[in-house]
């Protein structure tokens, strides 16, 4: 190989160099000598990016120092490297590293008089038979508990919690993975590479990983880690007795004899420390609403629609229920046809959303999964008598969902195949027919069938809660009435928008009728840092109708809080009564104080009184929900005006009554979505402008929920099945009015949903 790593073993290299090499110093390397047979051994000072020259040839600069002769004025020299051989180097090369080059072309050094070193320096390439030998250094591994902040660290953990690699919102992959070690610390990692196989292969919790030159930052008093220049990782399985494989996808890096004794201590501590519970792994195990991870292999998959991607998968074992079959064109089926014939009683219909959908179509036909977090529905809305049970990956990664790939050296494939090998493919299909017999028994004949079918497609899936008068109205006739009416209609769900549901939430302010999207975490993050720099004026503190305490953190910043806890009849109260003013607290600070109280006000100091942050801010934070004002309609009073409030017999601090004595006019949390109804004499596109009535799930608390996000997304799969034909999706029944938007260029009629809400049974 032209780039080798060598490792040292008692004193000497494990792989010896060639014996017809011979080491040449440095004042040795001059033109017109044979340098055929010589190597130069120094330690890399320096390393310069890989870049590309104008052909698109690979090229690396590197310095190294003669560690012999480390007193002359000239101890270093330029090193030169081409091709592939540079793309090698650059992913193992590091500062501080000893290399040894031969096969070199020594050339006049344009550079020597700027830079100072030797006056030749050497060139490489694969093609001209160089070759480069890397020692192995000896690597220093950190403890999770000795971790500091802006450092680079090599450290070993035990996975507690991933997420499989996923699109970031750029081009990147990202994953992210929780370890911990016997030390009983934590440390999240977010990692990115732009290519796939470049990230950690981790497989599942317990996994134990090895991470070279991550680097360490603290977060809201929390050490992270992230990628930096040069990251490399292994992962090893975390099974006390497993072989010791390391699974990476370089096919360069160190690994030394004490390395392993270091995996088997961390396997036996995590087999008595860490709890892994082990979701059902088969689908003859399976139940309706449950999530699980399943190990299986792809038999077949296809585009369902610019959401949504199908994935046929088996495990060799039978789902006790009836499954769901996504409808898809034949033509659009990837896979061999006799053996999905063959396996069609085994298989069940994956359908995976969203940030999924580009890895889907990238899967190999044969290949052996492990899908995490696949959720499990009963259903029946697609008119059968007996109900089915549907399988999806919704979108997003909360809870570790994605889909990883495994090696066919991994144990569980090599189990997984050997169980596939001895299924009775002939027995299963006999089982199938008995049943589809008892099933087919139902009806009497092909038209009762049919007519129960078309019954359960009428049943609608909302209701309306007023004017009942009202008659329905095709869409063709309310498309060619003038606006602005009311009118009540049964229509089908084609699509809606925007199919990230989270990205439906926006904030909205009912005076200036404006609309902004929500701020993230991150801003108000910022914000804190920025109001904190400025240390609270202790003249301000504990006045008549609040108290003050203030402490200095421990850390490097030594920061400021302050926080004010606001009194009734000159008395605190109970912690779910208090209000609290805060000065200088972080978001994760913030966020632990509202889970006790029941108000928490970010504020800073001025000269005369304390004020309320930028509005870019929430005024008020509440359980869950971060109440924002709007920039353009609100006048911020002075704090003091919160006394009014504390002086009320039974203070109730509702944020209504908080925003108006502080001059804020509140931002309303608010589902705009599109939906695009059709009902076979047209298509119209109707806004949804909602706070909590239609879905019966508050706005201003999706964000933050997870279940109300699942029950959300549960809820328009029901509205709008994914993978349906149109004759197959529910009937609604909704109001909608019409009205006019008018400006001095032209003249639009809009539609919107009103007066409707969801069925309470259709999740």
């Amino acid at each position: 190989m032209p780039v080798q790593l060598l490792k040292i073993v008692k004193g000497k290299f494990e792989t010896p160099i060639p014996s017809h090499l011979q080491n040449e110093d440095l004042k040795h390397l001059q033109e017109g000598f044979d340098h055929t047979n010589k190597y130069f051994q120094g330690m890399v000072i320096l390393s310069y990016p890989l870049t590309k020259l104008e052909d698109g040839t690979d090229f690396l600069k590197v310095v190294l120092q003669d560690l012999n002769d480390l007193c002359s004025r000239i101890n270093s020299i330029n090193i030169l490297i081409y091709g592939k051989m540079a793309e090698d180097c650059a992913k193992v090369i590091r500062h501080g590293d000893t290399c040894i080059v031969a096969g070199f072309k020594l050339a006049k050094s344009p550079t020597a008089r700027e830079d100072g070193r030797h006056d030749c320096h050497l060139e490489m390439s694969e093609e001209a038979g160089s070759a480069i030998y890397c020692v192995a250094p000896k690597y220093v591994y950190t403890s999770l508990n000795n971790l500091k902040d802006g450092t680079i660290v090599n450290l070993y953990g035990v996975v507690k919690f991933f997420k499989p690699p996923y699109v970031s919102k750029g081009t990147d992959y990202c994953s992210v993975v929780t370890l911990v070690d016997p030390s009983n610390v934590k440390l999240t990692c977010t990692l990115f590479n732009g290519n796939l196989d470049a990230l950690p292969k981790i497989y599942k919790v317990g996994d134990i990983v090895r991470f070279h030159r991550i680097k360490i930052r603290e977060y809201n008093g929390q050490m992270q880690g992230v990628t930096s220049g040069g990251f490399a990782s292994l992962t090893f399985d975390g099974t006390v007795g497993a072989p010791i494989v390391p699974r990476t996808s370089s096919k360069m890096y160190s690994f030394m004899n004490d390395e392993q004794k270091m995996i088997e201590e961390l396997r036996i501590w995590a087999a008595s420390h860490l709890s892994v519970s082990e979701p059902v792994a088969k689908l003859s195990g399976v139940q309706p609403m449950l999530f699980f991870d399943l190990t299986c292999q792809l038999v077949g998959k296809a585009k369902v629609d610019g959401s949504s991607f199908l994935l046929k998968v088996w495990d060799g074992t039978k789902c006790p229920y009836p499954t769901w079959k996504v409808p898809v064109e034949e033509r659009d089926l990837e896979g061999e046809k006799l053996l999905l014939h063959q396996l069609r009683h085994l298989t069940v219909d994956i359908l995976v959303y969203d940030n999924h959908v580009q890895l889907a179509k990238s899967l190999k036909l044969g290949s052996f999964l492990r899908i995490y977090s696949i959720h499990t529905k009963q259903a029946s809305g697609d008119g059968e008598d007996v109900s089915r049970l549907e399988f999806h990956l919704h979108g997003g990664t909360c809870y570790g969902r994605g889909i990883g790939v495994l090696p066919e050296s991994n144990p569980d494939v090599k189990e997984l195949k050997t169980f596939l090998e001895s299924v009775d493919l002939a027995g299963s299909q006999n089982m199938e027919s008995m049943s589809s017999v008892e099933f087919d028994g139902t009806f009497s004949n092909v038209t009762d069938l049919e007519l129960h079918l078309q019954r359960i497609q009428q049943l609608p899936v909302t209701v309306l809660t007023d004017h009942q008068d009202l008659n329905n109205t095709e869409l063709k006739t309310i498309l060619n009435s003038p606006a602005p009416q009311q009118y009540r209609l049964r229509a089908k769900l084609r699509t809606y928008k925007p199919q990230k549901l989270y990205q439906s939430v926006k904030l909205h302010c009912s005076k200036c009728n404006s609309l902004q999207e929500v701020p993230d975490g991150e801003d108000f993050d910022f914000i804190l840092q920025g109001s904190a720099v400025t240390a609270p004026n202790t003249e301000l503190h504990s006045t008549s109708w609040y108290d003050s305490v203030m402490w200095t953190t421990q850390d490097q910043k030594q920061r400021k809080i302050a926080i004010h806890f606001v009194k009734h009849d000159e008395m605190l109260q109970q912690p779910e009564d208090t209000l609290l003013m805060v000065e200088g607290g972080t978001l994760k600070e913030i966020w632990k104080l509202t889970k006790r109280f029941k108000c928490v006000i970010p504020v800073r100091s001025t000269e005369d009184d304390l004020e309320l942050l930028d509005l870019s801010a929430p005024f008020l934070l509440q359980g869950n929900i971060k109440y924002y004002g709007c920039k353009q309609c609100s006048t911020p009073k002075p704090i003091k005006n919160l006394s009014s409030i504390a002086a009320e017999q039974q203070p109730s601090w509702e944020p209504t009554e908080i925003a108006q004595v502080l001059g804020i006019e509140p931002l309303q949390y608010v589902f705009i979505m599109k939906f695009t109804l059709v009902d076979g004499t047209g298509a119209l596109n109707a806004y949804l402008f909602d706070y909590e009535k239609f879905f019966q799930i508050p706005a201003s608390e999706i964000l933050t929920n997870n279940f109300l996000q699942q029950k959300m997304e549960m809820t328009m799969n029901a509205l709008c099945p994914p993978g349906r034909k149109l004759d197959d999706l529910p009937w609604l029944e909704c109001f909608i009015k019409s009205y006019n938007v008018r400006d001095a260029t032209k003249h639009q009629v809009y539609y919107q949903i009103f007066d409707t809400t969801v069925a309470e049974d259709v999740v």
